[in-house]
């Protein structure tokens, strides 16, 4: 299905082949969409209002509950990092890559008016002075790109509004989500997109927050959603000012014995790159995209992790496979102990106070047991090869790779992210990633957030990309897939079947040791 943008910029030139504008002089738009199951009809609305000219880098809010204001200085790093500027590299390696993330929050209860709620979003978001600052890039890169103040920013050109088809269910919910995920944000405006999404069934709306890659990675983009919540700018506010503070380059650890160890993690993370896998999961992608999601009770996922001493990320990459391994048999594909070889980020996050990440990300590359058919030993055997890979040097010398971009110069990394971007790999078949959300159930503009679906990007000819986030006791997990890769609902459906098989088997079993709370990411 593609939709119009609602007043979003329109230099998506790929989806403004299929709109069709019925009513261009009032203040909202019927378009024809397609979508797989025919031409349906959608109603577009937006502002006119211009709302913020430029967000300014002192925010100041009203504490709740007292009359006194106190101002938020908020300091603005300047260049965009190495690393961020390698995800715009890879982005202009395939035309039919968007580097964008997205997180959506489904709320129960009737939409706000359309007016109230992008004045309130327009006030919430001036905790961020990033969403008011736009890139300017240099010729062949030599120089970092900038964020600049956009003078003529507009936040019409950034929150806009859709109506799901009919019916209005979870599949005409992702099929929004799926196209809006689909086109590239706009570079010559701020990096985002906030979307209300209305004409749900059951008296729900949904709010869909796509931020660049450059910006936020998932994490990041949780805590701006959760800032965006009743009483949430302080919250905005402090990880705003985390992420936007200029931060030091990265040392490079010139330990020769280190060095020898991450050796070994290299060579592994290289062969495994050039390594042919035999999987069809992997391959050219189109501009089109597809979504799905799962959910699954924490408390289910902690009795299995109590009874066979695991992980939270065992039980999700063990259900994963499962799933993933009745995709392939269901094709008549015979599953290989190669075919699932998996990119999994690994973060060793440490909070030194409020709103202040000092965030590391590593990388793990294990061989998923796609081949194990007992839903048990494939638990443990996702616990053991996870072991392996980060006791063989994995963890590390992905580090140290990711420490290593950030030395190099912008140029070097650009060009090096669009050379890896072209590559036809085989050896990397899918991405999944694990992303802490909001512990406490939150509201916007009074209205219960009963859900928060992370949405993943896809790259690197990765025709799958896995996202898991944790909101209020449940997981959510969101896979967005190429739209060639019909099979996006059988995934998540397989993935909530392989949890409850493994609940079922839990209950059997007397746990193996006490368990005392879970982490949704590895510590280092």
């Amino acid at each position: 299905m593609k939709i119009s943008e609602g007043g979003v910029s329109k230099a998506k030139s790929r989806a403004q082949s299929t709109w069709r504008d019925y009513a261009p002089s009032r203040p909202w738009k019927t378009v024809g969409v397609r979508s797989v199951s025919g031409p349906c009809l959608v109603r577009v609305t937006t502002s006119r209002t211009r709302g913020l000219p430029a967000l300014p880098r002192a925010a100041r809010t009203r504490d709740s509950g007292t009359d006194s204001c106190r101002q938020l200085e908020v300091a603005v790093a300047e260049h965009l990092t190495p690393l961020n500027a390698g995800f715009l590299g890879v982005e202009d390696s395939d035309h039919n890559v968007s580097m964008a993330t997205g997180t959506l929050a489904v709320l129960d209860g009737p939409v706000p008016d359309h007016a109230s709620l992008q004045a309130t979003l327009a006030e919430r978001l001036r905790g961020c002075p990033r969403f008011g600052q736009r890139l300017v890039r240099h010729a062949l890169d030599l120089s970092a790109p900038e964020w600049v103040d956009d003078p003529h920013f507009d936040l019409a050109h950034h929150i806009g509004r859709v109506a799901a088809p009919s019916p209005g269910g979870d599949a005409e919910l992702h099929a929004v989500v799926a196209d809006v995920m689909s086109w590239r944000l706009d570079r010559n405006r701020p990096l985002w997109e906030i979307w209300v999404i209305s004409g749900l069934s059951g008296d729900r709306w949904a709010l869909l927050m796509k931020v660049h890659h450059c910006i936020a990675d998932g994490t990041a983009a949780a805590h701006m959603l959760t800032g965006l919540s009743d009483n949430g700018f302080a919250h905005l506010a402090a990880h705003a000012a985390a992420a936007t503070t200029p931060q030091g380059r990265p040392v490079l650890d010139l330990n020769p014995v280190h060095w020898m160890y991450n050796l070994r993690g290299v060579v592994e993370f290289a062969t495994s790159l050039l390594q042919q896998s035999a999987s069809s999961l992997n391959g050219p992608i189109t501009s089109r995209r597809r979504y799905s999601a799962a959910r699954v009770r924490i408390d289910d996922i902690e009795q299995v992790c109590r009874v066979f001493d695991v992980t939270v990320n065992d039980v999700v990459l063990a259900a994963l496979t499962e799933s993933y391994r009745d995709f392939m048999i269901r094709r008549g594909q015979v599953p290989q102990p190669d075919s699932l070889r998996t990119l999994v980020p690994v973060s060793s996050t440490s909070r030194n106070g409020p709103g202040n990440l000092d965030s590391r990300v590593s990388l793990l590359l294990p061989r998923l047991p796609i081949e194990e058919s007992n839903p048990v030993k494939r638990l443990l055997a996702v616990r053991s090869r996870l072991a392996q890979a980060k006791a063989g040097g994995q963890r590390h010398a992905g580090r140290a790779v990711m420490s290593a971009a950030g030395l190099l110069p912008v140029a070097w990394s650009a060009w090096a992210a669009r050379l890896l971007g072209q590559v036809h790999q085989r050896g990397v078949v899918a991405l999944a990633t694990n992303v802490p959300g909001p512990s406490e159930p939150l509201q916007i503009m009074g209205c219960d957030v009963i859900a928060v679906l992370p949405v993943p990007p896809i790259a690197m000819q990765l025709r799958t990309g896995v996202a898991v986030l944790s909101y209020a006791g449940e997981l959510f997990v969101g896979v967005l897939a190429d739209f060639e890769f019909a099979a996006v609902d059988e995934l998540t459906r397989g993935l909530e079947a392989a949890v409850a098989r493994l609940v079922a088997r839990s209950k059997r079993r007397k746990p193996l040791r006490d368990w005392h709370g879970l982490a949704l990411v590895h510590s280092a």
